[in-house]
């Protein structure tokens, strides 16, 4: 027996557990050693026979995983899709929300906008971490733990519905598609051409120009984000979690900077006021948008679970014209 043979054995026996060395090392220096002779009788030099079964063999750490059993990956097919499907689920909607709620409390604070963002966006990242790491974590160790789970094996009940006829109309997407554009070319002509004009007779704009260095680039962020949730929507079909997801997200992002705007006073242009007896027209704009919030709140919600309905729906009905048929 060579160094180089010595050194694959030792490189094996240092993954097993130290009492089954002793068995293992005696068959893997037997198995390499009729493999060596096999080579050698088919013509082969000594050390290249040794070189060629050893190569063969594969790495240590490998060979000693399938003398021990032991796993060579994190989570293992026993307990991926679970991981997977439970993982999907919590970070289609969990840091989101968390997000907003922070961003929500620093509103509340008089944070500045940096702040609200950077914390919302950290606060989010920080959320779907952890809940990568301890799901992770925790399927990792029950795939090394010889204990009873607890999950219940698959069944048929859990086939996903059948998808039913496309719920989202072209009619419908383009109409909301084009009057969050329209917002968009709102808020930012509004500062250039307006119904109102000034003591000079120029222009005056509608929003105060100073939320130009925060909140009305927010704003127009949150817009193209309710743009991309329409796009979503319409390339899939109908509603799904993670579009409600997108969509309450998005409308959070922009509803609550204007009605915390508007109830502080701060959304109109001074030179607006002067011009226009606004009145509670900024009570009115705050409570408008909170309205607003909570209508695509409860329609995201709704529309997504009467999809889920619907489609249950047909399918039942499918099934039962099917078999009427038989």
């Amino acid at each position: 027996m060579t160094t180089l043979t010595e050194r694959y054995v030792y490189a094996t026996l240092r993954s097993v557990p130290e009492a089954r060395r002793g068995d293992i090392g005696a068959e893997l220096r037997g198995s390499i050693e009729d493999m060596i002779d096999a080579r050698r009788d088919a013509g082969e030099t000594a050390e290249a026979a040794e070189r060629a079964v050893l190569t063969e063999l594969g790495e240590p750490g490998r060979l000693a995983s399938e003398y021990t059993g032991s796993s060579l990956y994190l989570i293992g097919p026993r307990y991926f899709l679970v991981w997977k499907k439970l993982n999907l689920n919590l970070l289609a909607w969990v840091p989101a929300t968390v997000a907003v709620i922070v961003a929500v409390i620093k509103t509340l604070e008089d944070a500045a906008l940096g702040d609200i963002i950077g914390g919302a966006i950290s606060a989010a990242f920080t959320t779907g971490f952890q809940i990568a790491f301890w799901t992770t974590l925790v399927f990792a160790i029950l795939e090394r733990v010889d204990v009873e789970d607890g999950l219940q094996e698959w069944t048929v009940d859990e086939l996903p519905e059948l998808p039913g006829a496309r719920s989202v109309s072209l009619g419908d997407s383009v109409g909301s598609s084009a009057f969050i554009i329209l917002m968009m070319v709102a808020l930012v002509g509004q500062h250039f051409r307006s119904w109102v004009d000034g003591p000079d007779g120029g222009d005056v704009p509608v929003l105060d120009p100073d939320l130009w260095s925060g909140w009305l680039p927010f704003l127009l962020a949150a817009l193209v984000l309710s743009l991309v949730a329409e796009v979503w929507k319409y390339r899939v079909g109908h509603w799904t979690w993670p579009i409600a997801s997108l969509v309450i997200v998005a409308g959070a992002a922009f509803a609550l900077p204007v009605a915390w705007l508007a109830d502080r006073g701060e959304l109109l242009s001074p030179q607006f006021r002067d011009a226009v007896d606004v009145g509670n027209f900024e009570t009115v704009v705050a409570w408008g948008a909170i309205a607003v919030l909570a209508w695509e709140i409860g329609e995201a919600i709704y529309m997504t679970w009467r999809g889920r309905s619907r489609a249950a729906a047909e399918l039942t009905t499918e099934f039962e014209s099917r078999n009427a048929v038989l």
